[in-house]
């Protein structure tokens, strides 16, 4: 292990460190230690700044992690998470819970638990799709141009049924769709917990065989990697990893693709054990301070990640035209 990469990782751990207590005092009160470990009056407020913290921290861990997968696997830099069309098909499930429960009342920890619940449950169903036709697609492009198809097909019929939503379910999904890390409690975050680790052990399990898959399918093959089952793996992975977020924060868009960009730019060569990790710590630092803002301005947390996405997106683009 390199002194570079040594240097790297405490810079982001102590970066990580102060962005997090920012996190906790950001708000419209000032809380002290008392709040977060003891029995006060803004106890509550304390509990919530921490599972925002806490859902930060495993959203800065998953969504980066799945890019990471989705480029090394494609060899493109412009993949990300949504590139299978799991972000999408999560979006038409909980927008076809929200327009078709528009007359039943619920509680609303009951209302936000089956929120999540649709958008596992539907992006399961895809997974579950996906491994099958991985079966029949030899080249991994025809997986792409698959995603491309679910995301279109996704996409126009939520566009059909915002047309004839009422307008209070037009107004809960598009909220939904914006973002709200402040609603998520400590069960919930329990759950995403649980699909986080499951999504991380599959990638951990992923790093290996994609060392070998770099080089080329017939040398991956005469290492003994098993393309079959590392396409399996990856789906798998990445499926967890994105679904498990958008269930309980919406739609995080561009994260899983300028993270791991940014990771090629700071240490490149690296190994992929490297990279993968300064993805999770890079990703946890970028959610914390985008936290931060979307909490001091009032702006939903996926507008700011996209502001922030797309000029770094263009940016790659036209970089890679000039060479």
């Amino acid at each position: 292990m390199s002194t570079k990469f040594k240097i790297l990782c405490l810079f982001f751990l102590i970066a990580i460190i102060i962005s997090v207590v920012l996190n906790l005092n950001t708000g419209f009160l000032n809380l002290n230690l008392q709040d977060f470990f003891g029995n006060s009056a803004n106890n509550q407020i304390a509990e919530i700044r921490t599972n925002r913290v806490l859902v930060m921290l495993l959203a800065g861990i998953s969504i980066p992690s799945s890019g990471f997968l989705m480029q090394e696997y494609f060899q493109n830099p412009l993949a990300g998470p949504d590139i299978l069309g799991i972000t999408s098909i999560a979006s038409l499930s909980v927008a076809f819970y929200i327009f078709l429960s528009y007359d039943i009342s619920l509680p609303d920890f009951l209302q936000n638990s089956f929120l999540s619940f649709s958008a596992i449950l539907g992006s399961l169903a895809l997974m579950l799709v996906l491994l099958s036709i991985s079966k029949r697609l030899q080249d991994r492009s025809y997986l792409i141009i698959f995603g491309f198809l679910v995301s279109a097909l996704a996409g126009a019929v939520v566009s059909l049924l915002q047309f004839y939503a009422e307008n209070q379910s037009l107004k809960n999904y598009i909220l939904w769709s914006f973002g709200a890390n402040n609603m998520v409690t400590r069960n919930q975050i329990y759950i995403l917990s649980i699909l986080v680790l499951a999504g991380l052990l599959i990638c951990f399990k992923t790093i290996k065989p994609l060392i070998g898959s770099s080089l080329g399918t017939s040398y991956a093959q005469s290492l003994g990697v098993d393309i079959q089952q590392l396409k399996v793996l990856i789906i798998v992975a990445s499926s967890l990893l994105s679904a498990s977020v958008t269930a309980f924060l919406g739609p995080v868009l561009f994260i899983g693709i300028i993270v791991p960009h940014f990771c090629r730019m700071i240490y490149n060569p690296a190994k992929l054990w490297q990279q993968w990790i300064l993805n999770m710590l890079l990703g946890i630092l970028m959610m914390m301070l985008f936290s931060v803002v979307a909490e001091k301005t009032r702006i939903p947390l996926n507008v700011i990640s996209s502001v922030f996405g797309i000029p770094v997106i263009l940016t790659m683009l036209l970089k890679n035209k000039a060479i």
